[in-house]
């Protein structure tokens, strides 16, 4: 499978911008952790981008409806990562792919909501000021804390660092998501 035929399937099934977007930035996270760690970048490009894509069109469903679409297309190994993206589905982490997934998933959705509510965005973002919102259970209260932590553990991460490495792949990208500074004029 090519990252076009993956991001039209997930343009098929997706409208939300926020999701998206967010399909967008763990696919870009997890394309950086594969050339890092020299595993497949396209493998695990597609499977941040797809993680989630049928969340919108089938949330009773997901991520069957994903995971059955990537094993007809012979993609087992993208499948088994998304199969197992959350704890409490009880999946086994089998690889690298599998433990990356998890550990990208949840915390950079939370550095994104980090970063929309300051003026500056992603500029001057730190671990340690991520860390200090995770500790206040009424910010992105949908995230779970439980998942960046286990995420990380499992991943074999310092999740300080962790951070750190998923706001620089954003920062690279961030006008691209929209999370450039904001301006005078726009503010």
């Amino acid at each position: 499978m090519t990252r076009q035929e993956a991001r039209t399937i997930l343009e098929q099934m997706t409208t939300s911008e926020s999701l998206l977007r967010h399909a967008r930035t763990v696919e870009l996270v997890m394309e950086a952790y594969a050339n890092k760690l020299g595993e497949n970048p396209e493998a695990w490009a597609i499977a941040g981008l797809l993680h989630d894509a049928d969340y919108q069109a089938y949330p009773d469903r997901h991520p069957n409806v994903i995971v059955d679409m990537l094993r007809e297309k012979g993609e087992e190994h993208i499948a088994h990562a998304i199969s197992a993206h959350y704890t409490h589905w009880g999946v086994p982490y089998e690889t690298t792919l599998d433990k990356a997934l998890i550990a990208c998933d949840e915390i950079t959705g939370f550095i994104v909501a980090c970063a929309q509510v300051r003026p500056q965005r992603l500029e001057g973002l730190t671990a340690k000021s991520v860390i200090k919102k995770l500790k206040t259970s009424g910010f992105a209260a949908s995230v779970d804390r439980e998942e960046v932590r286990i995420g990380a553990e499992l991943f074999g991460v310092n999740l300080n660092e962790h951070i750190d490495f998923i706001i620089g792949v954003l920062q690279q990208h961030q006008a691209e998501l929209q999370l450039a500074p904001i301006t005078q004029n726009e503010a």
